[in-house]
Order: structure tokens, then sequence, then C-alpha cells
């Protein structure tokens, strides 16, 4: 069995590793099972820093599409354009694509056309806003997928509500969770950690992505403002892209204690989430990262891709309400925050159902 698989973003990289490593050792009992790893966007980009791929253990993409464009549709079109031509002269019997992004959509839409099965991983995430494309994304590679490996009952009961048939539906596990075990004692503990005085389980840590939340200049002030208030001096680390950091930065804060700095490599930011007080963030893959190493976590979102991050984990949801931020640091801050558990199936053992399944389909 021939698999491609694709990501378009840097954090596809962390749910494909695992699914690497799986059918890499699949391979080496002697099952014909072999992969084809390509990345839709540029070969110099910048998100992927040099160590990303020696911090997740995996090998680079074999091929480069090198499709960038800020425009949706014409990034949709350059990508199937160019994937239709990856899958004429490198066949694969599936093509597994990952998450809920325009590449994700395109390559799912070029591989049917070509008689290619499709196999989506995260599969069933809903938010029930057609105004984000994400959501549109995602509704449509779920429609064309043959296999729809889920992280959760929640994500099975939005497929099933939707008419996709049972025997499509795969509940795995949360493939994020593979890559947290395997690297948990792989971290690295950032040079200039102790430069800044900060101690384990004394700081904060703060990511911003969402470009809606940082284009609010306002609101983002008045949620700055009540983490610094509430933070009353602990020291905030906040590794953010450039875009995130110019925007906090153009607020004009007097924050001493707020500690800005360039995006961390894969295994020194796990460092920092794996050890911090608390973590403010609006990924939704930080929440589950939280979930699963038991830290505080307060997303600045009204959903999360996951809901048992905040169901049975350790993750609240406060949208993007200045004082309903407050309520929830003051809990954290004085050491009331709620127990969570880990959700079922999230074992670190997602890959090696997803490669057994695909074996057992072949």
């Amino acid at each position: 069995m021939k698999i491609t698989i694709v990501a378009g973003a840097r954090p596809n990289f962390m749910k494909i590793a695992p699914i690497a490593r799986a059918v890499e050792a699949a391979c080496e009992m002697g099952k014909a099972i072999s992969y084809r790893l390509i990345y839709t966007g540029k070969r110099e980009d910048t998100t992927l820093d040099a160590s990303l791929f020696a911090d997740l253990d995996m090998k680079a993409p074999d091929a480069y599409l090198g499709v960038e464009q800020a425009n949706p549709t014409a990034l949709a079109a350059g990508i199937m354009v160019a994937f239709e031509r990856e899958l004429t002269e490198n066949p694969a019997h599936v093509v597994l694509v990952v998450d809920d992004l325009t590449a994700t959509m395109s390559c799912a839409i070029v591989a049917k056309k070509q008689g290619v099965k499709v196999a989506h991983l995260v599969a069933g995430t809903r938010s029930f806003d057609m105004k984000m494309p994400k959501e549109i994304n995602r509704m449509i590679t779920d429609g064309l997928s043959d296999y729809l490996f889920t992280a959760g009952m929640v994500a099975n009961r939005n497929l099933n509500q939707t008419g996709t048939e049972n025997e499509h539906i795969y509940y795995v596990g949360n493939i994020l969770i593979d890559s947290i075990r395997y690297n948990r004692n792989r971290l690295i503990r950032p040079v200039w950690f102790d430069l800044y005085g900060l101690e384990e389980r004394k700081y904060l840590l703060l990511t911003l992505n969402r470009r809606v939340l940082l284009a609010d200049r306002d609101n983002l002030q008045r949620l700055l403002e009540a983490l610094l208030r509430e933070a009353d001096g602990t020291p905030i680390v906040a590794p953010l892209h450039n875009y995130a950091a110019d925007a906090v930065k153009a607020l004009g804060l007097n924050a001493p204690n707020l500690r800005i700095m360039p995006p961390q490599s894969y295994l020194a930011f796990g460092y920092l989430t794996g050890h911090a007080r608390g973590i403010v963030t609006d990924s939704g893959n930080v929440a589950e990262e939280a979930t699963f190493l038991n830290i505080p976590c307060v997303t600045l979102n009204t959903y999360a891709e996951h809901p048992e991050t905040w169901r049975d984990g350790t993750n609240t949801l406060v949208g993007e309400d200045p004082e309903a931020l407050a309520n929830a640091l003051r809990k954290l801050m004085a050491g009331e925050w709620k127990q969570g558990k880990l959700p079922e199936r999230w074992d670190g053992r997602t890959a090696e159902r997803i490669v057994q399944i695909l074996l057992g389909m072949a």
C-alpha cells in the first residue's frame, strides 16, 4: 500500500510524525506499506525551522508543491493543479490529509477525482459557523473521505448527524497525544530560561495566533490588561510570530513581566508548556497538550475543536471576554483550578490504530 501524506502548514507535521513512524515500523515488520510526504508550501517556508523535523524525529517532505497565495481561491486552485501533477507522477492507494486547511480540502478533491481513496485525520470537528472558511473545508473533506479518523465521540456524533455511514468512521483517538508521549523525555529546556530568572511552575505561558482576535486592537488591549492585572507580577512568557508580536507591542503596555520572544522550536515549546503554572492561548492544539499534561489552560475562543479539553480536561473557554478571562485567571492563580482527566483513547497509540486499519482495508 502506497500512502501519500499531505501537510499544508507547520502544525500538521506534529500529527503526521506519529503516522510516519508507525508506517516505518510496519514496513520493518514486513508489511507492504510505504508513504510519500508532501508539503504544499515552499521549501524555504520560514515557519519550517531547521530543527523541526529533527525535533519530531521524522524525515523532511519528499516534495514541496511551492504554492503560496493570500487569496483562498487562488491558493486552492494552485494546490489542486500542483497536487494533480504530483499524484499523477507518483500514484498512491490512499491520500491522507490532516485537519481543516485549504490544502486539506484541495488535495482531497484531487485525490477523489483521480479515484484514489481519501483518509481524513482529525475528522468530524465542527464549529457550526459557516462563516468560517475552515468549517467549509471540514465539511467538504469529510464528505469526500473513505476513512474518517476521529479523536472523540463528539466528532463521531457530528459525522452521524450529517448522514455519514458508520463503516467509514474510525474512532482512533487524538493523534497529537502520540507526539507528546513520544517526545516527553526529549524536551529541551531553553537556554534563555535561567537568564530570565524563570522557575518551573512559576510563570504563565501566552500564545496568540488568531488574526481576528489580534485585529480588534481595543479588545486585545483589554484582554492583555486583564492578564497582566491578574498575573500580579508573575512572569508571562509569550513566544509569538512577528505579526502577533507586532500587534501586542503596538499597544504600548507597561508590562515588565511580559517576555515577548520569537517562536520556539517544537521541543523547547513543549518544555514551556509542560512546566507552566498555567496557559492562556487561542490555540486548540495547545489546549489539547495542556489537557494531557494536566496544566490549567484558558482558551480565548468560544469553541474547541475537541470539546473533551473542557468537558474532561483542564481547559476553560472564555471567548474574547476580558472579564471572563480575569475570572478564570483568579481561580488559576489562587490554585482553585478544576481537576482534569485524560479523555478516552488519548493514550499515544492513535497512529498504530490508523495504520492497522489501512492495512486491514488494503
